[in-house]
């Protein structure tokens, strides 16, 4: 297992035991995985985003910390999240990883999935380049705001 790995099932584990969220000390989360604190950071910021259902709030200094909460996961809350803290542009890729992580959570149907990605796909958005994910990201909230 690679050590990012075991830094997000360390974090998802010590999640599970809280009820509401969970602070940690980025220098002393270092020291217990023998890594560097920016690990620590690379691990938060890929893995702990408001696109998979957590508020991650940051405080720095002599005694700051890392606060990571878990959106609770009930379909509307979820999108309602994740409507509130999308971009005001989106590429494809990014509805896609937005799409499997709906379905792997239960959020969407399969036929659902497939409208989204077809309603957001280049070829059917007929506009300038500089203008697409502008107008995707447009069409997604939409639509997901259809769907709460």
């Amino acid at each position: 297992m690679r050590m990012s790995d075991e830094i997000e099932n360390f974090i998802k584990d010590l999640l599970k035991d809280e009820d509401e969220y969970v602070e940690i000390q980025r220098n002393e989360l270092a020291e217990h995985f023998n890594c560097v604190p920016s690990q620590i950071n690379y691990v938060i910021q890929t893995r702990f985003k408001p696109s998979q259902g957590y508020y991650v709030e940051s405080r720095r200094g002599g005694g700051g910390h890392i606060r990571i909460k878990k959106v609770n996961v009930t379909s509307s809350n979820y999108l309602m999240h994740i409507i509130a803290n999308m971009d005001d542009k989106i590429t494809a890729n990014e509805v896609d990883i937005y799409i499997s992580n709906f379905l792997s959570y239960g959020m969407i149907t399969e036929i659902e999935a497939k409208l989204l990605k077809v309603a957001t796909a280049d070829n059917v958005l007929c506009v300038p380049q500089e203008m697409r994910d502008e107008l995707r990201a447009n069409i997604f909230k939409n639509m997901l705001l259809n769907l709460v």
